[in-house]
Order: structure tokens, then sequence, then C-alpha cells
């Protein structure tokens, strides 16, 4: 599939930009340099009548992502939270991609949900809706249950969305190589290795057994959590292409003037919404990684919800550590720890000049502090950190991939709600808290602890691990010398000496 017959469709992609009219849009909106707007017009104009119509109700972003597909429809869901990237208006036209897209018909919706539970549409529910919002993957309709008589959405996927995908995917796949063959020096960005990991969570997106699942832990995870609600799945209700939850009444939180008229406080929320982000992905280690106004709403209560679980990430304590001290950095402004963070963890190859790596940290983070939220142009930003990372030879993390997308997403959201946030001071308090329980001397006891009870599982195996090592040894050649540090036998003896220091430790602790 990823062979050079997607060049049509990359082709397709220019001409529908060209003819929907949003090719200057989108030059517009990124300044792109006088080269590139060239390059997009010379493959975008001759073809243009081979690109898709759309809606011509539509403004011409919208209609052309549209008009491409879902890959392209994710792509703009993610820019309608950045208005300081793509402007004001833009973001209004695309945030429309976020859960008004056209619906599907609801007898395909019925048809699917029959064929997955194997029972009439009727049996299950008393009543069913037509589509109450459609996104670029599913479609959801407000039921109520035959037994019970509670309301309950029931999300369904889009018919053929799996093969619209794959088709969006290995034109991206020839796209990355096609960067990467023009330009080596993106290779340190790994363009292939983006796409394979976007397609990684794509796919699992489109298993709303999985989105139940995810569903079931993120509630689990965050049931103390003050203002904020997860709706419950119904396992009994769900499959592959069927997801049933507890149905969630709100606000939607991208409707300010809704909020307004229901009393909400918008600074709360905005602060609300992204220490909700930080304190999942650092506490937990697991968060909801499409966090943009159309999957949350708002309870009467003033509680935040959250919907539409197909994306989720997942980062290990290490990295939540490293991650955790870099912010907590950043609001020191200790840009020589930030530096040593970043060469301890292997972001930063070790033959670079960490005081010069901390004085390039230094030009972007200053300008952050005591600014007004709105004087911050989060593109020029972006950019400037962009040739700082060439500089200093970092390659992309593809594991923080959907953690570093997400943040943006998140600080998009609570600027839409308050324009006038700072983001590092409202991150301060759960930043500093992780670091207070998970860096110093307490993370070290408890660390301590975990390795004892980790090693006291493999005391009963240790025995026959050092005769199994030394019966090998034995039936070599190599003479042993136990008393050389370097032999295998030697250092199976340390071993062992570790491993019952480990068991008494994890006896003590």
């Amino acid at each position: 599939m990823r062979g050079p017959h997607n060049i049509w469709r990359l082709i397709r992609t220019g001409a529908t930009l060209e003819r929907s009219g949003a090719m200057g849009v989108v030059l517009e909106a990124f300044r792109a340099p006088p080269r590139l707007r060239l390059v997009a017009r010379v493959l975008g104009k001759p073809f243009k009548w081979l690109g898709l119509e759309g809606d011509p109700a539509l403004p011409p972003l919208p209609r052309a992502l549209t008009a491409l597909g879902p890959a392209y429809i994710k792509f703009g869901q993610i820019l309608s939270t950045r208005p300081d990237v793509v402007g004001d208006e833009l973001a209004l036209q695309l945030r429309m991609l976020q859960d008004r897209l056209p619906p599907f018909p609801t007898e395909a919706a019925r048809r699917m949900i029959e064929e997955e539970l194997e029972l009439p549409v009727e049996a299950l529910f008393s009543a069913f809706s037509e589509p109450v919002a459609a996104a670029s993957i599913a479609q959801v309709h407000r039921a109520k249950l035959a037994e019970t008589g509670e309301d309950v959405a029931v999300k369904v996927l889009r018919p053929g969305i799996l093969r619209a995908f794959r088709t969006d995917i290995d034109a991206f796949y020839l796209a990355a190589s096609l960067i990467e063959f023009i330009s080596p020096a993106s290779r340190r960005l790994r363009p292939t290795e983006v796409i394979a990991h976007f397609e990684s969570v794509v796919m699992g997106e489109l298993d709303l057994r999985l989105e139940a699942s995810a569903a079931a832990e993120f509630a689990a995870n965050t049931a103390q959590d003050e203002g904020f609600q997860v709706p419950r799945p119904l396992w009994f209700l769900s499959g592959r292409q069927v997801m049933t939850l507890s149905w969630a009444e709100g606000v939607p939180l991208g409707d300010n003037a809704a909020l307004d008229a229901a009393g909400h406080d918008r600074e709360l929320l905005a602060a609300r919404v992204l220490q909700l982000f930080l304190r999942h992905a650092l506490r937990d280690g697991y968060f909801h990684a499409d966090m943009h106004q159309g999957n949350l709403k708002v309870a009467a209560n003033g509680d935040i919800i959250a919907l539409d679980f197909g994306i989720m990430g997942r980062i290990d304590e290490y990295t939540r550590r490293v991650y955790a001290e870099i912010l907590f950095g950043f609001i020191r402004k200790d840009y020589r720890r930030v530096a040593e963070v970043h060469f301890e963890a292997g972001y930063v190859p070790p033959d670079r000049d960490i005081d010069e790596f901390a004085r390039a940290l230094r030009s972007v983070g200053e300008p952050i502090f005591g600014m007004d939220a709105t004087r911050i142009s989060m593109a020029r930003l972006l950019n400037y950190l962009f040739e700082v990372t060439e500089r200093f030879g970092m390659e992309t993390r593809t594991e923080l991939i959907l953690l570093q997308r997400t943040m943006v997403v998140v600080e998009g959201v609570a600027r839409s709600l308050n324009p006038h946030i700072n983001i590092w001071q409202v991150s301060r308090p759960v930043v500093e808290g992780y670091i207070r329980e998970n860096v110093g001397p307490r993370a070290v006891l408890r660390d301590l602890r975990r390795t004892g009870q980790v090693l006291s599982r493999f005391g009963p195996r240790l025995p026959q691990l050092v005769e199994n090592t030394l019966r090998r040894q034995l039936r070599e050649p190599v003479p042993l010398v136990l008393e050389r540090r370097r032999t295998p036998v030697g250092w199976m003896m340390v071993g062992a000496g570790l491993t019952a220091l480990g068991v008494w430790i994890g006896a003590s602790l």
C-alpha cells in the first residue's frame, strides 16, 4: 500500500486545497516562506481540476479537510485549538470539525449495532435518536435502555472508516519518505517513525472495545479528582464497532457564550483543565490525549466531563520524572538544571556544550515569564524551539509525541476560555506537588522498597540460577578464576549478594 501510487493522494491533497480556496489560507496562516509558497502553487494550480469539491457551504479550509478524509480532519481539530498560531477567525472555522461534521444515516448505524450486538435495536433501546454529534471517526446517538430507562450515549463507527484511514496514512508515509529524501536534515525528527506512531494510535481508536477499556481505567484513576467526571462504559452493550456509555449532560466547553449564560467561571475552568491534564500525566502516567473542546463538557455543578477515550497517552515513571523536572526547571528559571536533565535523559547528544544549551533554553523561557499570554506568539516560539533543537542535534522522542501534542491542545483550550492565562503559573502547584512526592529522599526510599520487593520475588530461584551458571562455566574450556571480578561467576556471586540485600530491604521496608 505504501508505494508510489500514493503520489496521486498527495497531488489530490494539493489540488483540493487549491480548488476550495484553502491553499492561500494555509500558506498565510503559517507564514510560509516564499520558496514553500512557490512549490505549493506549482503542485496545486495545474491539478486544481482534480481536487475534491467538498461542501460549498463550509469555509475553505474545513471544506477541504472534510473532503480529504479522517486523518486530515484530525489535523484540523488540533489547529482549531491554536488561535495564536492560525488566528482567531480560522480557529473558529476549524472548530466545526470537532463535533459538527455531516452524520451518516441513522439506518446504517442501526444496522451496525444489530450486527455487532446480535440483537434488534428495539430489543436493546426503548428510544434511539438521530445523531447528536458526528466526528471524524464515529457519531453518537442518545438512547434509552429498554430494561431500566437509563439515558445512554451510543457511539458507532463510521462505515468504511478503517479503509479510509489506511488510505490517508499510506499517503502520509510517502510524504514522510519524500521529506527525508529531499531534506536529509529532517531525518533527526524521524518523520517516518512519527507517522508509524500516529498509525498505531489511530488503529487503536478504531476498536471501540479498547476505548471502553480506556474509559474504565481512566475513571478508576480519576475517581477522587474534584471537579472531574468520566462516563462509565456499559460492557454488555459495547463491541468493536459500538460502545455504550452513561449519558453526560453539560455545556460544550467550546461555547463561551453558553458557559457565561450558565454562570460558569471561565478563568476557573481554564486553570482546571490545564491542571487536570498535568495531574493525570504526572501522577498516573495515563492521560486523555485528545482534549479538544469537542471532547469536553461542563456539568451544571461546574465539573468538567471528559468524552471520547479513543486516544489515551501512557508514559513510564522515569519519563514522568524527567518531564516534571524539565517543567519545574522552567518554572524556577533554573535553565542549567533543565539542560542537565536533557543530557541525563539522553535527549541531547553528550558531545554538545551544556552551558551553551542552557543559554539557548533561557532565550526560549525568559520571554514567557511576567508577560501577558496574549502578547506571546506561540508560532514564533515554536519556530525558535525548532531552531534550538536542530542546532543541538535533539531527535524526536516518539514516546513523547502524544504528551507534547496534548500539552499544545490543552493550552489552546485553556487559552480559548481565558486569553490571559499564564500556563506556567497555573502549572506550578501541580508540578511542585509531584516533585515533592517523587524527586527527593522520600522517592528514593520508595524506589528502594520497590526494588527490594522485585528482587525478593527472585529469591527462591537464586540457587538454581547460580547452579546453572556454574554448570555452563564448567563445560567451557576457560578456567574459572573466582577472585577476578570480571569473570561471570564473580559477577554472579556479587549479584547473589545484591539479591540477598534486596530481599532484606524488601522485608524491612
